[in-house]
């Protein structure tokens, strides 16, 4: 965090000092909220959870070099004391971007967010400092930590904003007001704490409606592709940039593809020039990820080339998704097991189709080791349904399905398709399936392991892992 007094600090959240004999004292380190994570100069919340109390801890940072602590009640040592913990991170946070004065990049999607705050963090950074959210911290917690990690250095903070409801993305941009905001998708994931996809894309449009007007330097970053997002455009006064494969696009990809170990590869095009990507990523629907985060670049000033470069050297920063390692004796396992929704679900079978095209010839074949998908509420029978009978349309060579009854509806789904004998199986957990692939794998078969995160499927991939370390 750039350097606070506790006196700025109380100040800024409203909080009063307490056990605190120099109140010009600075924080020069993180901010955090778990004690392990203590380094000399922090700041510790103490956040009251269900099973532990960050309070309890408050000798304990200080002892191990923290400053102060960030408290609801007196904890008899150096404290910053508010009426409520969360709401003060979010103040100071607040506080801390205003000062900064960085460019405040967020972003908000159904579908792949942590990746795509990924490929703009890896693009913007060749150009400046830049921090952006660390896996998918993007609640109420977990947003203003990142922002509160900035340094005086930092130009570019990346942000990614998720949403359970009407007015979780109003209230994260009031903690962290974006200049850029960019949305790319609507989809189905959480379509049951919703209600539809009209309600989602009321929630995710928030952002844009916190933009600052396009005089103000506001910029609304919108898939074409999508109608719901291609909609927001009237819901602000940014300026709008769209991007997607649409030839409107202001950003697009022209001859899009796979290579044969199923990487993306197209033409970008900018409004300033053109130049050719081809992704270390797996999966066709990183293309409208590279996209969103290509039309971010531009509108700061980098050169396609410079983007081109950027997006074909960048890598997957965040575990769980999408991760490819191949064994020593030719199996290569995808571990997509982070989350997964109708939508994800489809990109990820057709990038193991992708992958597993070299594999057969050479006699491997092609594993989607799938479970639930959370949240979908009236939905999920279809959806789960729909997803058993793609994997046949492809021509997926074995279906394990993983769990209850959304994965006995995954394979229903793969058995009213044709899909007969032993190409698609139900097991009742990740043990099961982990007892089947070891007995069933040989050497060339491409293995996808996906779910939602409840179901804890990255158990099966670190099974099927265990001593391997050669990453593809």
């Amino acid at each position: 965090m750039i350097a606070l007094s506790l006196a700025e600090i109380a100040e800024a959240v409203g909080g009063q000092t307490h056990d605190i004999p120099d109140p010009s004292v600075q924080v020069t380190g993180p901010v955090v909220r778990d004690s392990r994570d203590v380094t000399p100069g922090s700041l510790f919340a103490a956040f009251t959870g269900e099973r532990v109390d960050g309070h309890d801890y408050a000798a304990q940072v200080v002892e191990a070099g923290a400053v102060a602590v960030l408290a609801s009640r007196p904890v008899g040592v150096p404290a910053v004391v508010v009426d409520d913990v969360q709401a003060a991170l979010g103040a100071l946070a607040r506080h801390v971007v205003t000062r900064l004065g960085a460019t405040l990049v967020a972003l908000t999607g159904s579908a792949g967010k942590t990746s795509t705050k990924d490929l703009i963090a890896q693009v913007l950074r060749r150009k400046a400092p830049t921090v952006f959210t660390p896996g998918s911290l993007n609640n109420e917690i977990g947003l203003p930590l990142t922002a509160l990690s900035a340094t005086e250095e930092t130009r570019f903070l990346v942000l990614e904003m998720g949403a359970r409801g009407i007015g979780h993305i109003r209230y994260l941009t009031g903690l962290t007001p974006p200049r850029i905001g960019v949305v790319l998708n609507v989809g189905s994931a959480h379509i049951g704490e919703f209600g539809g996809r009209e309600q989602i894309a009321q929630a995710k449009g928030e952002l844009v409606e916190a933009l600052p007007a396009a005089e103000d330097g506001g910029i609304a970053v919108l898939n074409m592709d999508d109608p719901y997002v291609k909609a927001m455009a009237s819901r602000t006064t940014a300026k709008t940039v769209f991007f997607g494969e649409s030839d409107e696009a202001d950003v697009r990809a022209e001859n899009v593809r796979l290579t044969d170990t199923g990487r993306p590869a197209f033409r970008l095009h900018t409004p300033s020039g053109c130049s050719d990507v081809t992704m270390r990523l797996y999966g066709e629907h990183h293309v409208s990820n590279a996209l969103a985060a290509a039309a971010v670049a531009h509108e700061l000033g980098m050169s396609a080339e410079e983007i081109a470069t950027a997006l074909s050297e960048a890598d997957s920063l965040s575990r769980w998704r999408m991760e490819v390692t191949e064994r020593p004796d030719g199996v290569t396992v995808v571990n997509d097991a982070y989350n997964a929704n109708p939508e994800s679900m489809r990109a990820a079978l057709r990038a193991l189709v992708a992958m597993g095209e070299s594999a057969r010839a050479k006699g491997g074949r092609t594993w989607a080791v799938l479970g639930q998908m959370a949240e979908l509420g009236d939905e999920a029978l279809a959806e789960h349904d729909a997803v058993g009978r793609l994997a046949v349309r492809l021509n997926v060579g074995k279906l394990v399905a993983v769990g209850g009854q959304e994965a006995r509806w995954l394979q229903l789904g793969a058995y009213n398709e044709g899909s007969w004998g032993e190409e698609s199986v139900h097991v009742s957990d990740a043990e099961a399936a982990i007892d089947l692939l070891r007995s069933e794998l040989r050497p060339g078969d491409v293995v996808l392991v996906k779910a939602s995160r409840s179901v804890g499927l990255e158990k099966v991939a670190e099974a099927l892992l265990e001593g391997e370390v050669a990453a593809r």
